[in-house]
């Protein structure tokens, strides 16, 4: 990987000073100056780093299938529905939801509204036009800074996420979410195996490597 300078000033770090900044600010300023994949987005025209995260995973285990359907929970600002639209091509289906507004993308259908409102299931699915082959849920709650309420709402999510998966994945169909490490991962991860033919966690290399951050995915599903 090229570092996030590139040409002259390469290899050196930016530091941000100012005195109208909290250090938590500058911290998370100065992160994003020095992340390369911040930089490679930026040049390759992805909407956010996370773009990379899932590409890596597809690359490794083949989710996004010419011709695919998929649902993007979370999808704004749209890494995840560039990439997903893209892979997919012409004659795939990209459906994505977010509760926050997102510009368009071509070769993905969008919807503002909350995946929580008891009518956002019956909404995605009618967007959809049939089963799906992939859910993606990139959702999370904004931080409260305790790391374990963190975590249990971000579950909260995964789980109303992997309930959906449930209902729209076709046969051999796969599931992939984000998770926060904090105890409870496990029991989601145990009743996936129930349902998916594998269930592992995993962690590409564009996720920082001091964040909490995994990603359950789940593969095979084996139907209602």
């Amino acid at each position: 990987m090229n570092s996030a300078a590139g040409g002259p000033g390469r290899g050196l770090r930016v530091r941000v000073r100012s005195k109208t900044k909290t250090p938590s600010s500058r911290r998370w300023l100065e992160r994003q100056l020095n992340d390369p994949y911040v930089a490679r987005a930026r040049r390759e025209g992805y909407r956010s780093r996370a773009a990379f995260k899932l590409a890596e995973i597809d690359d490794k285990h083949h989710l996004l299938k010419p011709g695919a359907r998929v649902v993007d929970l979370g999808a704004a600002p749209g890494g995840w529905s560039q990439v997903a639209a893209k892979r997919v091509g012409p004659r795939g289906r990209v459906v994505a939801v977010d509760i926050l507004a997102m510009e368009p993308i071509p070769g993905v259908e969008f919807k503002q509204l909350d995946f929580l409102d008891p009518r956002a299931p019956d909404e995605i699915k009618a967007m959809l036009g049939g089963p799906a082959d992939v859910v993606l849920s990139d959702m999370a709650p904004n931080a409260t800074g305790h790391r374990q309420t963190d975590h249990l709402r971000i579950m909260a999510l995964v789980e109303a996420a992997a309930e959906f998966a449930r209902e729209v994945l076709k046969p051999g169909g796969a599931f992939l979410a984000k998770v926060i490490q904090g105890g409870t991962e496990g029991a989601l991860l145990a009743t996936l195996k129930r349902e998916f033919a594998s269930v592992k966690h995993v962690k590409p290399a564009a996720s920082r490597p001091d964040s909490a951050e995994l990603y359950v995915l789940a593969t095979g599903y084996r139907g209602g």
